[in-house]
């Protein structure tokens, strides 16, 4: 049977330096963890974490399968916030992988690199399970190929590109949101991942007590790929692993993603099945009988120091995230703090000399579109009807962080994720955005045996959306408010989404040379910062600086140093819905970004988040003038998406129509 796999992975580009340095077996039925639908993001406390004795479990079963399957593996888990607690890797295991998407051949980028090493391939599908996950919805890295690609569903031509896609570069290495291994105990996060996120079969969630207390990834068979297919069943050898790895702390079952849909489609959680286990469940090996005999733990630079830890309770202050006491009261909101307890991101002013969001608006902002996610339907959770769970942030013109908060249990990966939506709409408003990316050096791609292959100029794709729209003086006016779901209409392979055929919107590559491995404009803003962060692991280089923009990489001359950074843009941009730009009299003061339960509730979420504070008269900063808007384009005859939101959200109210008229 075909093998599929996924990559949801910008540092994969760095890693191209790598090579430089049926019912158990016991006769028991499997255990299945039980359901339990009362857990709607209140379950988690400061009891439910893994132990040290849990993560030896999860890696010894990962062992014990691996073993019966005679497919020697490397094994990860990590906590909810992405601390790795533990990397194992088994005598024999594949030391590196092969990128490759099934049925296509890619001139550039990262298809048929084989010299990545299997240890960050573990660690990213273990992060993905846990940061995709919460109480109401379980996702596995094979969920996550499903909705990162150019249709959704893979393969169903004619369908517009898969809900999430661009997601895989997210908590990327070099962002300056997330945090970096200390070096001791897990400790506040949410954590970096090596790899972005994974879309790679072989990542899951795991849980205690109906509640997401971290992930477990596995790499075994060398490909890194992704399911182009998702009318098949696969046998994934990876997928067999990492499932049985999870026995005992599998996600409930009314929460794994195949019980969830998205546009009436229904997603995929796992080809495999528990009942397919082949080793023993109910009197699995001990971690001591097998640590040193079928392997070994292995440290990681960057991100595991080589003891296995336990790992931090989430929503608790020891995870970095735990409940607001200052600025939202009775909104049940959640802030992000730094291990000494302190709020990393209260509310404060724009650093504009002028026109600035004052401290006052920027909380109300925050407070209106919690309001909002409160009352919203989430899309993509269950129980039915329960609110969207989702995390928010604001940004100024500069694209200097003013305020983050979120929900109660949302997923984790939306914490980068908005920052993102919220910067990329606030750069591609602004007058400087064309001269920026001009000023950037090139990206320069690398052949698997590390010389050169081309450089790839950042300018090339001003010149294409200006030709594309017709405007010549695009990016650099600052006459067209944009939001990330007006990127993703010109990042997209086809223009518009979804028509075969078509050529590419001017930030994607042509299709020829297009897959998740290279993408277009928002790999290239990265890709050189990745490269240089897996110098940094291999102990080549010092570590990349927290800014994904700038970097020379792997260049002739002055490589691996910072040229022209954009401060603003510093964890890189993001390419699917679920911001706005704010304005004051028409000149631009900042956006709102929010990720974390479905695109459209995320695009509402931000725009009513705004009019909620302009209506309550707490903000006079509000919407972008209709005329600036980005949907008065109408490039090569179709036009742009400004803002989409649901039809009948609000689980208080009938009202069908909640974005019309601002």
């Amino acid at each position: 049977m075909r093998r599929g796999k996924g990559i949801l992975c910008a540092t994969m580009a760095a890693l191209l330096v790598a090579g430089c340095g049926g019912g158990g077996s016991d006769g028991q039925a499997p255990e299945v963890a039980a359901d339990t639908p009362s857990c709607d993001g209140t379950c988690a406390g400061a009891s439910t974490f893994l132990t040290v004795a849990d993560v030896q479990d999860v890696i010894a079963r990962a062992v014990a399968e691996a073993q019966a399957r005679n497919a020697p593996a490397t094994i990860a888990v990590v906590d909810r916030v992405g601390n790795v607690l533990g990397v194992f890797t088994m005598n024999g295991a594949p030391s590196t992988f092969t990128v490759r998407t099934p049925g296509r051949t890619v001139d550039g980028g990262l298809e048929g690199v084989n010299i990545i090493p299997s240890t960050l391939a573990a660690i990213a599908k273990a992060i993905t399970g846990a940061y995709l996950s919460s109480e109401g919805n379980a996702f596995s890295t094979r969920t996550a190929s499903q909705i990162v690609q150019e249709h959704f569903n893979p393969a169903e031509p004619l369908s517009s590109s898969g809900p999430l896609s661009g997601v895989q570069f997210s908590s990327l290495p070099c962002g300056d949101l997330v945090r970096r291994f200390s070096g001791g105990a897990a400790d506040a996060g949410p954590k970096r991942t090596p790899l972005g996120l994974s879309a790679d079969p072989g990542g899951f969630p795991l849980y205690k007590g109906g509640t997401v207390v971290g992930g477990v990834g596995v790499m075994a068979d060398g490909i890194y790929s992704l399911d182009v297919n998702v009318q098949d069943t696969d046998a994934d050898v990876d997928e067999q692993i990492a499932l049985a790895a999870t026995f005992g702390r599998a996600a409930p079952e009314d929460r794994r993603a195949n019980r969830l849909t998205v546009d009436g489609k229904a997603l995929r959680f796992s080809d495999a099945l528990m009942e397919d286990v082949i080793s023993a469940t109910r009197m699995p090996p001990t971690f001591d009988s097998v640590n040193g005999s079928a392997g070994t733990l292995t440290a990681v630079t960057g991100y595991f120091a080589g003891t296995i830890v336990d790992g931090t309770p989430f929503g608790q202050p020891a995870s970095g995230i735990r409940p607001d006491t200052l600025d939202f009261p009775g909104l049940d909101a959640f802030v992000l703090v730094d291990p000494a307890n302190v709020e990393r991101f209260r509310p404060r002013a724009g650093t504009e000399p002028s026109g600035a969001l004052t401290e006052d608006e920027v909380r109300a902002i925050l407070q209106g579109a919690v309001r909002t996610a409160n009352r919203a339907r989430g899309q993509i959770r269950r129980p039915l009807g329960a609110p969207a769970r989702v995390t928010i942030s604001v940004v100024d013109s500069n694209g200097t962080i003013l305020g983050i908060v979120r929900t109660r249990d949302a997923p984790v990966f939306g914490i980068d994720v908005s920052l993102q939506k919220a910067r990329t709409a606030v750069f591609f408003s602004s007058a400087q955005a064309a001269a920026a990316l001009t000023a950037l050096p090139d990206a320069v791609y690398l052949n698997q045996d590390l010389t050169i292959l081309r450089a790839e100029p950042l300018g090339q794709y001003v010149t294409d959306v200006r030709a594309f729209t017709g405007l010549p003086s695009m990016l650099g006016d600052g006459q067209t408010a944009i939001t990330s779901r007006a990127i993703g209409n010109l990042a997209r392979v086809f223009y518009p989404d979804g028509i075969d055929g078509n050529p590419n919107g001017p930030f994607a590559k042509p299709m020829a040379e297009w897959s998740v491995f290279s993408t277009g404009i928002q790999l290239d803003l990265t890709y050189n910062a990745l490269v240089h962060h897996v110098g940094f692991v291999l102990g080549l280089v010092p570590d990349v600086p927290m800014n994904c923009t700038g970097d020379t990489g792997a260049a002739m001359t002055n490589g691996f140093t910072s040229v022209a950074p954009i401060a603003g843009l510093a964890n890189g941009i993001q390419i699917f819905p679920g911001s706005a730009p704010l304005y004051r009299d028409r000149q631009l003061v900042g956006a709102v970004g929010v990720s974390g339960d479905g695109v459209d509730q995320d695009d509402m979420i931000a725009f009513l988040g705004i009019q909620d504070a302009v209506n309550s008269q707490a903000s006079g900063a509000g919407q972008a003038p209709q005329d600036l808007r980005a949907d008065q384009l109408l490039p090569q005859g179709a036009r742009l998406r400004y803002i989409s939101c649901p039809q009948a959200p609000f689980t208080d109210s009938n009202e069908s129509e909640p974005c019309r008229g601002f």
